[in-house]
């Protein structure tokens, strides 16, 4: 990939990736750690993390923009490819991803399917990391 667009690739979705960063920053506050993979920013540990696995909020990682926030490293390691199809689909998307993404949701639950499982962001992304 040219500088030029892979400059690009990180440039169209950074409002996102800012986002993202402010996340991650309160995953540092709370105990855990920072590092990069694959071009990735991944945040994961400390306290926020052990206590949302406690709760019964169904969550293992999130992607924002180039920013990944999960439970904890393993969790990442283990989702890391799912993870990157959405890095991928907000390079594609830029800022209208999450516009997208909530729109493929609707569409998916509008027609009797699942929010999550049904949205084709997430379809594709299970698609892929399965190799």
């Amino acid at each position: 990939m040219s500088r030029l667009l892979r400059t690009l690739s990180y440039a169209w979705p950074a409002p996102y990736t800012c986002a993202g960063l402010v996340f991650g920053l309160l995953v540092i506050a709370f105990g855990g750690s920072a590092r990069v993979r694959r071009g990735t920013l991944e945040f994961g540990g400390g306290a926020l993390g052990r206590w949302i696995g406690r709760s019964r909020i169904p969550f293992g990682a999130i992607t924002i923009g180039h920013v990944v926030l999960g439970l904890d490293h393993l969790m990442l390691d283990r989702v890391r490819n799912h993870e990157q199809v959405h890095v991928r689909q907000y390079e594609r998307w830029g800022p209208l991803f999450v516009p997208a993404y909530l729109l493929a949701s609707a569409i998916a639950w509008m027609l009797g399917g699942d929010l999550y499982r049904d949205n084709v962001f997430e379809r594709e992304a299970f698609d892929k990391a399965r190799g």
